[in-house]
């Protein structure tokens, strides 16, 4: 059996939107299922990691097709030392800044990778003329990626499967767009006839997929996951002797828990030997505003190591006394699964997690025993866990974990989820 996959993040692209596909790649041959990877030829990614190309499986075939970036000809108007905030918006908006966010949210619908959709499908067309293809699938976002396969189902009725790695319309950002009426239409329009024509839905959470269960024809669920080929563990894992909790990825103005931040200098102002013990380290790039507020507090010890390899910021995971996972604080936040998640089980330290109690992310720290969530306003159990976890550092020099179940989550388990799931949409 063969398939393409059209995904518009793939090595050298870094960060989590390329783990996902990029594993089940990795493994779909173990399941025998033989995959071809159509991307795009020197895309502007906002994160590059040289080092998971190497995970790209030997003789994979992999297709490019040009694409045109508007995002870079748009962010060549505004000046580069202008830019402070890593979120998607500016939390101080100049007006060139918000005439350039209604543009994007406006004028390149559902996404500004629109302009790749025509020749991706022209050149997907006489690849799929030329050689047999079983099932084609898409990974959005962005989201413009799924209308290739809609034109191409449409055009061809080939067997199409749509990932969804976050729904279209409830995605993190969605809800700060300064969009039209006309322009929500559209979204919602192209969302729901993307859902409704694919012969196959994949979705990365339970709560996540309540949202299109009702129009999807099939429709299933495999989580994101960890992997573990040997290279990328520690051979010897060395505790940090320091109190520390460890953030790894982007910590951006959407995902700014303020709450934790006041817990945190609240303990160092109440508890010297707390403020001299812990280190608050960021492995991943911090926003300016998040940088200064932490700083201007009673923090006392703060890391911010950058941006690093994969294989780096797994070492910090596997190295660090506590784990910090944090979902964004908007409408659909229960859905929201992040890929670290996975990673966070493998490394087996404790978590915490700031975000919806009742989310799936919660569901599933808490049924490995890993950890606990809390709700952006709950602070004063927040404020009991982590002091709690204090004490059995101080206790012990190592906060044990309880970690279990996890299995079912490494990625050539769930490789072989999706090769059966693959397999029905074909024979359908």
């Amino acid at each position: 059996m063969k398939v393409v996959i059209v995904t518009y993040y793939w090595p050298p692209a870094g960060g989590p939107g390329v783990q996902r596909w990029l594993k089940f790649v990795k493994y779909l041959r173990n399941f025998n299922i033989e995959p071809v990877v159509f991307t795009a030829e020197n895309a502007s990614y906002p994160i590059t990691d040289v080092s998971l190309e190497k995970e790209v499986p030997e003789g994979i075939e992999v297709l490019k097709c040009p694409i045109i970036e508007p995002n870079g000809i748009l962010s060549k108007i505004k000046k580069k030392d202008t830019q402070k905030s890593l979120g998607f918006l500016n939390p101080n908006p100049t007006f060139l800044d918000k005439a350039l966010l209604y543009i994007r949210a406006n004028y390149f619908i559902p996404d500004a990778r629109k302009f790749w959709v025509r020749p991706s499908v022209a050149m997907l067309k006489k690849y799929l003329f030329e050689n047999k293809i079983d099932v084609l699938i898409t990974t959005g976002p962005p989201f413009s990626v799924h209308l290739i396969g809609l034109q191409l189902k449409q055009q061809l009725n080939l067997k199409w499967i749509a990932d969804f790695r976050d729904p279209w319309t409830s995605v993190d950002y969605f809800h700060l767009l300064p969009l039209t009426k006309k322009s929500l239409k559209k979204h919602y329009f192209l969302e729901e006839k993307v859902v409704k024509e694919a012969d196959g839905i994949l979705m990365v959470s339970n709560e996540a997929k309540k949202k299109y269960e009702k129009k999807a024809k099939n429709i299933t669920v495999i989580t994101n996951g960890f992997d573990d080929d040997g290279e990328e563990r520690l051979k010897e894992v060395v505790i940090d002797t320091k109190f520390t909790l460890t953030y790894i990825g982007m910590m951006n103005a959407e995902r700014n828990p303020e709450n934790l931040w006041d817990v945190l200098s609240e303990l160092s102002k109440e508890h010297k030997e707390f403020a001299d013990d812990f280190v608050l380290r960021f492995v991943g790039k911090v926003d300016e505003v998040i940088s200064k507020k932490i700083r201007a507090s009673h923090v006392k010890n703060i890391e911010e190591v950058g941006y690093v390899p994969h294989h780096k910021a797994k070492e910090y995971q596997q190295q660090t006394q506590v784990l910090l996972i944090v979902v964004n604080d908007y409408p659909s936040a229960k859905e929201m699964i992040p890929g670290k998640t996975f990673e966070y089980l493998q490394a087996q330290r404790p978590i915490i997690g700031i975000g919806p109690e009742e989310g799936s992310m919660a569901e599933i720290i808490r049924e490995s025993g890993s950890g606990n969530v809390f709700d952006y306003d709950n602070k004063k159990e927040l404020k009991e866990f982590i002091l709690n976890l204090y004490h059995q550092y101080k206790k012990e020099g190592k906060i044990p974990t309880l970690a279990s179940k996890i299995n079912k989550y490494h990625r050539k388990n769930l490789t072989e989820k999706l090769a059966d799931y693959i397999r029905q949409v074909a024979q359908h």
